[in-house]
């Protein structure tokens, strides 16, 4: 009987640190922090491009195969922060590059703040402030993005800053005052090439990125 017991006791303290070892390998997994794309602040008003929040370094085999100075940039800004990853960043720029189009052509300057710096943002207004005091109205449609190209990549002290090309085709419709079309056709798409850059200070608390500088392509 002795024997009996004494082989249960060690059967039920293997189990118990076999249970121990999953239920601790699951506490960990559950405890990481799950990365965003897109994160949203006060009053439901999109942000930039969001920087995923996991603090270890992720694996950057994305970055290999760029020109020597665009995969140095990047190297640098994720040596920098830890945070970053280039896959996600451009999913996300993507999805700001559309964001800030629809924004601007419908005159939403509020939502223009939250996703464009001062200089950025101030130049955005001035032209919808021409065309409103013109009384135009834009109907553009964002068709489709061809097309997504790092152009460059450096860290500027502590600032982050990544210059992106978008191939996009844009349905343009401008109307006068009176809803009349003046310019474009929503039947017919042209091909639009941007050269955007977003920056974000790397030590920053938040994941946004801003639009830093705009060109044409």
């Amino acid at each position: 009987m002795i024997v009996e017991i004494v082989i249960l006791a060690m059967i039920a303290a293997f189990l118990g640190l076999r249970l121990y070892s999953v239920l601790g390998r699951r506490a960990e997994h559950e405890e990481e922090a799950v990365p965003t794309r897109f994160e949203r602040g006060t009053g439901n008003a999109p942000h930039a491009v969001a920087a995923p929040a996991a603090e270890t370094p992720r694996p950057q085999r994305e970055i290999a195969g760029f020109p020597p100075a665009i995969e140095q940039g990047l190297r640098d800004i994720s040596m920098a922060d830890r945070r970053f990853d280039l896959l996600t960043f451009l999913e996300g720029a993507k999805a700001a590059y559309a964001m800030i189009l629809e924004a601007f052509w419908r005159g939403d300057r509020e939502e223009l703040r939250q996703l464009c710096d001062d200089d950025v943002y101030a130049g955005f207004a001035a032209a919808i402030d021409a065309r409103e005091a013109a009384g135009e109205v834009l109907e553009n449609r964002l068709v489709r993005i061809e097309d997504t190209v790092v152009e460059s990549a450096a860290l500027e002290g502590r600032t982050a800053r990544i210059t992106v090309r978008f191939s996009a085709d844009v349905a343009t419709v401008t109307r006068d005052k009176d809803g009349n079309v003046i310019a474009g056709s929503l039947d017919d798409a042209v091909e639009s090439n941007d050269i955007w850059t977003f920056a974000r200070e790397v030590n920053a608390s938040g994941p946004d990125w801003l639009l830093d500088e705009t060109d044409e392509g």
